[in-house]
């Protein structure tokens, strides 16, 4: 199944605006700090980096910025467009809804004047808003090809599958590890650590940190599973992961080299150790898992009808020697 012409612009009209209220926040915490390249380091997570404001975004906004610019362009021209927004609305439904309550705590009354709270919440609105219409815009507009000319949804080839399957249910669970270590650790957290409190930092219009961290292992899940099936939807929910994944990937990487976490490697404490190498194997994975799933996949063959010399096996009658040379594998 296809969209239709009204769907995908409706679809790439929906991300554009997504991708403005993004654009929106983030343009106001360049605006808001004295210097833009704290903003970046605030991002990184660098505990030494003193701002004139508090940011109201995170680096996933920035995640999400191009995910949405990127989902708008895909709206208008891929074979998988009505998964493609299927997948931005859920993402986008996902790491908006905690906001409906987050944003009206005391906490937030604390850090961030009234009326920008207020323009958080419609912009939450908004979003969920436009996530849902995404979802409903590719199920309504959907159409079957109307002849071979028309390009089909595309799958990820075996290679690409297993490789996402790997890799993706690697994270998944380590990300999930991390997630339960988490709690075990720090039993006092819970449950703000997943739905926000007073006791916790957040930017104003972000997901708590377990609440995001969870979508993230949720996504790297169930594409791994959707990736072993072979699913036309394992490659937009891929990418979509795998954008998440290398933002928290990259970012831990660049705690670790500014506070020469690498140079005294041997000395640290062996779970600090092991968040290093969660770091870089994130990171890595999500590169990866972009380069296999980014490139076309195989469209499903048209039925034809049979053409053959009956049953049995062997070359067709009249025709001698070895057979043919395999192909690789569509997709890979």
């Amino acid at each position: 199944m296809i969209l239709t012409r009204g769907a995908r612009i409706t679809g790439a009209v929906l991300c554009t605006l997504l991708a403005v209220i993004v654009a929106g926040w983030l343009v106001r915490d360049v605006e808001a700090v004295e210097e833009p390249a704290d903003l970046v380091r605030y991002w990184a997570g660098y505990y030494d980096v003193r701002l004139s404001a508090v940011p109201t975004t995170s680096a996933n906004d920035v995640a999400l910025l191009v995910v949405y610019v990127v989902a708008a362009f895909a709206a208008l021209r891929s074979s998988v467009a009505a998964t493609a927004l299927v997948a931005t609305g859920v993402v986008t439904l996902a790491m908006r809804l905690p906001g409906l309550w987050s944003i009206g705590e005391s906490a937030m009354s604390a850090r961030f004047a009234d009326d920008l709270r207020t323009r958080a919440l419609i912009c939450a609105f908004a979003a969920l808003a436009a996530g849902l219409a995404l979802v409903i815009t590719a199920g309504a507009g959907r159409r079957p090809p109307r002849d071979f000319s028309e390009r089909t949804p595309t799958r990820p080839g075996p290679g690409a599958s297993a490789t996402a399957f790997l890799l993706l249910g690697a994270s998944g669970a380590v990300v999930i590890a991390w997630e339960i270590r988490q709690v075990v650790r720090f039993p006092d957290i819970f449950p703000e650590w997943y739905v926000g409190g007073e006791r916790l930092f957040q930017g104003l219009i972000d997901p708590p940190p377990g609440w995001g961290d969870a979508v993230i292992a949720l996504l790297c899940l169930f594409t791994a599973v959707s990736a072993l099936s072979r699913a036309v939807h394992a490659r937009p929910f891929g990418l979509i992961a795998v954008g998440l994944l290398l933002t928290g990937g990259v970012t831990g990487v660049s705690r670790a080299v500014h506070y020469k976490m690498l140079d005294h490697f041997g000395d640290l404490p062996i779970e600090d150790q092991l968040t290093v190498v969660t770091w870089f194997f994130e990171a890595a994975v999500a590169v990866v898992v972009l380069i296999v799933l980014a490139r076309r996949g195989s469209a499903d063959a048209p039925d034809r009808p049979h053409q053959g010399h009956g049953q049995g096996y062997g070359p067709p009658p009249g025709v001698f020697g070895p057979p043919p040379p395999s192909q690789p594998p569509p997709g890979w």
